[in-house]
């Protein structure tokens, strides 16, 4: 069952060791910078932008207005509009991406790889797309062509994610496989997609990893 207050206990232990560390290593382009006071602290708005996902929502407008607004207002009691916290979202990126990785579980010696695609728009509005120009790509599944990107994962047999990556969507799917495995040990499942003798030759000889893909037909 999902639990707001140990979502947030998890998120505030890493943001009160990281956020000091983090501001030490920031580039200073010199002059003034202000730094307005905001009415959410970072672990505040972590874990609503985590919330969303661990709840049945197509969007976060809904959710932060019928969700969060409605039903959280004790839990946040200084919650901004929705158009004040969209601006305060990329400052969340950073942070997110290092929870993530704080959240990768232990390599058992077993895994399994694969990838699927993130549609970034509808086919038919590829040339009027502007938000993701020049990052992402078209590219083609199993089942149909899409343009957006590739989110490469690799978890263990408990279902635990091990190592994630993000690619435009027509880098071949054995590609980024090196960089995802190479803190990693043991047997190594694919799919079809992942066929290479090459690439099996490779991941045994560089880091000892065994690499099993299903043959094609």
């Amino acid at each position: 069952m999902f639990s707001l207050e140990a979502l947030f206990c998890h998120v505030d232990d890493l943001c009160k060791a990281f956020e000091s560390q983090w501001h030490k290593k920031l580039l200073n382009r010199g002059g003034i910078k202000r730094n307005r006071a905001r009415s959410l602290c970072l672990s505040e708005m972590m874990t609503i932008l985590i919330a969303l996902h661990q709840n049945h929502y197509r969007n976060f407008k809904h959710f932060y207005l019928n969700h969060v607004k409605e039903h959280w207002s004790s839990a946040f009691p200084l919650l901004p509009s929705y158009q004040r916290f969209i601006e305060w979202i990329p400052s969340t990126l950073i942070p997110l991406c290092v929870y993530l990785k704080h959240c990768f579980g232990q390599c058992t010696g077993i895994g399994f790889i694969d990838s699927t695609s993130l549609q970034v728009c509808h086919n038919r509005r590829i040339s009027r797309h502007k938000v993701f120009e020049g990052l992402a790509a078209r590219g083609k599944t199993s089942v149909d062509w899409f343009f957006g990107f590739k989110l490469h994962l690799v978890v263990n047999e408990l279902g635990q994610l091990l190592n994630v990556t993000l690619t435009p969507g027509n880098i071949d799917d054995r590609k980024p496989v090196p960089d995802l495995l190479h803190e990693l040990f043991g047997k190594i499942f694919g799919d079809r997609a992942y066929v290479c003798e090459k690439l099996a030759s490779q991941l045994l000889q560089d880091f000892g990893i065994q690499f099993f893909a299903k043959p094609r037909r």
